[in-house]
């Protein structure tokens, strides 16, 4: 079933029960209304009738007086103890004998349905003590037809049938152009989804005027998830053209030595040597850019950490001295706490901190500096060098995958231009941040900030 049709049905379904609900206290409320007017009008009588009859009347005289105040079907009565009729007068001996008299020492009233060979009659029957000397020796009962009460009552009853049906008929047509409008934003969204599916080619919804609701705002989510999956396949495009570029040089030179090689064998051992050089070298660079490759598919795939605490300075000066030995560099360690831990995936963190050192190495001659802090919310690891730096254009694009400012000086130096996406989406993975601050010519500092 559509989820129109659903919200048209729920909807009516509701004021369906909402108009029940109300008719019959409508209906309840008229009743009551009408026999508390009535009751009035026969407890005014009743006060009238007692002021008019003395205890020293006779049957006959309290007869005639009774009489006095009758209307067409209603009967009174005198009631001794023991709910004995004592006196009666009536104009419809039919219904006066389906009601029995009863001795009451409080006012009470009642409404009897009465069912005649004429039909059903609506009776009122109010019954009043009479008192002497503190004391109650009769009751007067008083039965009134409620003359009015059973045509108002189906005429009220056939209106408020006939105001539900047309509630439940206007709640349908009115139901259906709401669901129509509440739901027009995810048809149109249904629409250009199955016409993306269709042709391939991401589309954004047409929105009029400012979101003002949540559906209006669903269609504003969705376009910019569009522009962010354009922004995805973008990046996709450009990596496989980025990747490609980079494997079809070191291929490229690979494939040219071996045809020389093919063609001139090994005659000229010296020739020979410096091509097997050449096709060992572009190799490792290919094996290299492999590796990168893989380094940066498991970063994003991999979310799960192994974190453990680490004392950050015990930590960075293992680095040091390995990266020292290796590049016989000056590297020096800047700390003023005696003591600093974080906790993070120890494997992940070593890889983002050679990251940064293996840049730091390629693009500077001078000594390079490493600073550990603690701050507020998060310990920071800062990474300086003083070389070449970062034009201030170019820094929000080096965390960009494939891409090196200096393209040829980038090949000269190994670089694969993924070192700093793969150190970004490592610390990403630790709800970390990576920072960079360049000037051309001065140098680059890199900030590392893990939650504490």
């Amino acid at each position: 079933m559509k989820i129109t049709n659903k919200i048209n049905l729920i909807t009516t379904a509701w004021i369906i029960c909402v108009l029940i609900v109300v008719n019959i206290a409508v209906f309840y409320s008229f009743l009551k209304v009408t026999v508390n007017v009535e009751e009035k009008v026969v407890l005014q009588n009743a006060d009238a009738i007692l002021e008019d009859i003395n205890n020293g009347d006779s049957n006959e005289v309290i007869k005639g007086k009774l009489t006095k105040y009758l209307t067409n079907g209603s009967f009174i009565r005198i009631i001794e103890p023991g709910s004995k009729i004592m006196n009666q007068v009536t104009h419809n001996q039919q219904i006066s004998s389906k009601i029995k008299g009863e001795f009451v020492t409080k006012t009470k009233s009642k409404r009897y349905l009465v069912r005649t060979a004429q039909g059903e009659e609506q009776m009122l029957v109010v019954r009043i003590p009479i008192e002497s000397n503190g004391q109650v020796i009769k009751t007067l009962e008083i039965g009134e037809r409620l003359v009015g009460l059973e045509l108002g009552k189906d005429v009220l009853l056939s209106i408020l049938i006939a105001c539900t049906i047309l509630g439940a008929l206007l709640s349908l047509i009115g139901g259906k152009w709401l669901a129509n409008i509440l739901i027009r934003p995810v048809s149109n969204m249904i629409d250009t989804m199955e016409e993306i599916e269709q042709s391939g080619i991401t589309k954004h919804m047409v929105i009029e005027g400012q979101p003002k609701d949540e559906l209006q705002k669903m269609a504003v989510t969705f376009n910019r998830m569009m522009d962010r999956l354009d922004n995805n396949i973008e990046k996709q495009q450009q990596f496989i053209s980025d990747a490609s570029h980079e494997l079809k040089t070191p291929i490229t030179v690979i494939k040219s030595y071996a045809d020389f090689l093919r063609r001139h064998g090994i005659q000229n051992k010296e020739v020979a040597l410096d091509a097997v050089d050449v096709i060992h070298s572009e190799a490792t660079r290919i094996q290299l850019m492999t590796e990168k490759f893989l380094d940066l598919a498991n970063t994003e795939l991999e979310n799960v950490l192994e974190k453990t605490t680490i004392d950050l300075i015990a930590f960075n000066k293992d680095i040091v001295k390995q990266i020292q030995r290796a590049y016989k560099r000056e590297i020096d360690l800047h700390y003023s706490d005696e003591s600093l831990t974080v906790i993070a995936d120890e494997l992940k963190l070593k890889q983002v901190m050679i990251i940064l050192l293996d840049n730091a190495i390629k693009y500077s001659k001078e000594k390079i500096d490493i600073y550990l802090e603690n701050q507020e919310n998060a310990t920071v690891i800062r990474v300086k060098d003083y070389g070449i730096g970062i034009p201030e254009s170019e820094i929000n694009n080096i965390f960009e995958r494939f891409y090196r400012i200096d393209k040829a000086r980038s090949r000269e130096t190994g670089g694969t231009g993924l070192g700093l996406a793969i150190a970004k989406q490592i610390m990403k993975q630790h709800e970390g941040e990576i920072k960079v601050k360049s000037v051309e010519n001065v140098g680059t500092e890199v900030e590392l900030f893990l939650p504490n």
